[in-house]
């Protein structure tokens, strides 16, 4: 292993991403990134009986993409590791019963996409497996069920909600080189600035972006301009400017910054209010839009900041306010 430790960051060497697959929902293949997903659905049924089956689906078809593309079948692969919104994380549980490989299931909220990146490239870069598939998925209609109300209630949102990615994405990672490597992660701390709206995620998480991108920064001596482009997870529109404000009063200078949320959709033209959120939100920007370019060389490198909402139903109810993380995963071209 020639990896090193900076803090609460890890500098990797041997970690590449080998294939990725991406499958959409309708109003994200309607935004201004939809071209580049593999597969989108023009409902939320996915032909499907239930929303939480239909987000199954776009799964397995995400990881049927991903090793189609390497030639590979489920078997081949050491382990698959990943995470979704619903309790139980039941999504990726239930897909895994199809699968003949161990599986390990993680939970970080809408950080769930670079927490399975990271965790699956300790792994790799540890010596201990050579093929690790991360992957993660988000539906609209079943996080709301989840964690507000269901949507056939028509509840009306509040101006500051973020509207949950309805997508799959599956990432294989492995040990062989490739274009793209695992560069660098830092793992979030639990951040907690005493806010208690589940309709206001963006005001929740931005601390906790803030926290770990500092953190990232400190831990390697890098800043923004080090980077072709940096991205969170899923501020949205709202929490976005929050978090640069942040960064701004601490004489940061903040450039190549942008959010998924605001970059997954049209944010002035399409009904999702403050923008995207949701495991699928950073997922779909990253290995959909980014990722392709990174092969292309058009970007060189990358920080992605997936950002997560660890609220509970049965806490919020408690008026208990609601703690946030956020995990950072570094992208490059490979020399």
């Amino acid at each position: 292993m020639s990896s090193h430790f900076y803090g609460n960051s890890l500098k990797l060497e041997n970690v590449y991403i080998a294939s990725t697959g991406s499958v959409c929902g309708p109003l994200e293949f309607q935004g201004p990134l939809g071209a580049y997903f593999d597969k989108s659905y023009t409902d939320y049924h996915c032909n499907e009986d239930s929303f939480e089956k239909a987000e199954r689906k776009m799964l397995r078809d995400a990881l049927d993409i991903c090793l189609k593309r390497e030639k590979l079948k489920y078997k081949d692969i050491d382990l698959y590791l990943g995470g979704d919104l619903m309790n139980q994380i039941t999504t990726v549980h239930y897909l895994a019963r199809e699968l003949p490989k161990p599986f390990v299931g993680i939970y970080g909220a809408c950080s769930n996409f670079a927490l399975s990146m990271a965790m699956s490239a300790l792994i790799i870069e540890g010596g201990f497996m050579n093929k690790i598939v991360a992957m993660v998925s988000s539906h609209n209609a079943t996080a709301e069920r989840q964690y507000r109300y269901p949507v056939e209630y028509g509840v009306q949102k509040k101006d500051t909600t973020t509207f949950t990615a309805t997508g799959a994405v599956a990432t294989l990672l492995t040990n062989q080189k490739t274009p793209v490597r695992v560069e660098a992660i830092t793992l979030g701390k639990v951040v907690d600035y005493s806010q208690t709206n589940p309709n206001d995620m963006g005001r929740a998480m931005a601390p906790a972006a803030y926290d770990t991108i500092m953190q990232h920064f400190q831990d390697l001596k890098r800043g923004f301009e080090d980077y072709d482009l940096v991205v969170t997870g899923d501020l949205s529109t709202y929490g976005h400017q929050i978090l640069k404000e942040m960064l701004q009063r601490k004489k940061v200078n903040v450039v190549h910054y942008n959010d998924c949320g605001c970059m997954l959709y049209d944010v002035k033209n399409q009904e999702v209010f403050q923008g995207g959120s949701g495991c699928a939100c950073s997922a779909l920007v990253a290995m959909g839009y980014l990722y392709p370019q990174l092969k292309e060389k058009k970007l060189k490198r990358i920080l992605v900041v997936s950002t997560g909402a660890l609220l509970s139903p049965m806490m919020t109810n408690q008026k208990e306010s609601i703690p946030c993380v956020a995990h950072a995963v570094s992208l490059e071209v490979s020399e």
